[in-house]
């Protein structure tokens, strides 16, 4: 029986892995444009647009507020419109991106907001364009610091991939309540809890890591 469980085990792991790498890969392309373009429209900033910056950063917070198992709920019309089903792993990724991206946003604009304001004025006294600017300045500065928020978003996806599977969406979180919960099988309910924790931990690992290495560079 261990050997089919384990194979049941193995496979949710790697429904686990495929929704969040497709969510955090989703959410980092749309996220960081998303925060760059927040903080450079910020009132005194080098591309100022504050009616534009004010009107999204009123969409990001709706979004960041709304609860996950709410917003899933929210998106099915979008999510059958664009993978044709509303459950299983890849109607999954649709609501963890969404989830995602305006949580990258705003870690993407609080690491920039770091940055030391003179490197930018030297930057803009030299005759740098803003595309420079964001490119050559803001973001190698505040490269550790997204670094380190984006592996926090990973982990939050990682969670939020538990609970989709809660409600459908597959992988490990499935597991533990058609397997563990329903059948009272506590044995299941913990190897999925030890699976979660340990991919959390070798995340946080990673991304420290990385943030490490661009500190020094």
């Amino acid at each position: 029986m261990w050997a089919q469980l384990s194979r049941v085990l193995f496979n949710s792991f790697l429904e686990t892995l495929y929704m969040v790498g497709m969510s955090s890969t989703i959410s980092f392309i749309c996220g960081i444009p998303l925060g760059v373009f927040l903080h450079v429209t910020a009132k005194g900033e080098i591309l100022e647009r504050p009616k534009v910056n004010g009107v999204l950063s009123a969409v990001v917070n709706a979004a960041r507020s709304t609860p996950f198992i709410i917003l899933m709920v929210l998106l099915i019309p979008v999510t059958r419109m664009i993978v044709g089903t509303s459950i299983g792993i890849n109607a999954a990724v649709v609501p963890l991106a969404v989830a995602a991206i305006p949580f990258v946003g705003r870690i993407v604009e609080g690491a920039l907001k770091e940055v030391d304001r003179g490197v930018v004025e030297a930057a803009q006294s030299m005759g740098a364009t803003p595309r420079q600017i964001i490119g050559k300045v803001l973001l190698p500065e505040a490269l550790p610091a997204i670094i380190s928020g984006l592996t926090l978003a990973v982990i939050n996806l990682i969670g939020y991939s538990a609970m989709a599977g809660a409600v459908g969406g597959g992988g490990l979180g499935d597991l533990a309540i058609r397997y563990g919960y329903q059948r009272f099988r506590m044995d299941i309910m913990f190897a999925t809890v030890v699976i979660l924790i340990a991919m959390v931990q070798l995340c946080q690992a990673l991304g420290d890591r990385m943030a490490g290495k661009a500190r020094k560079s």
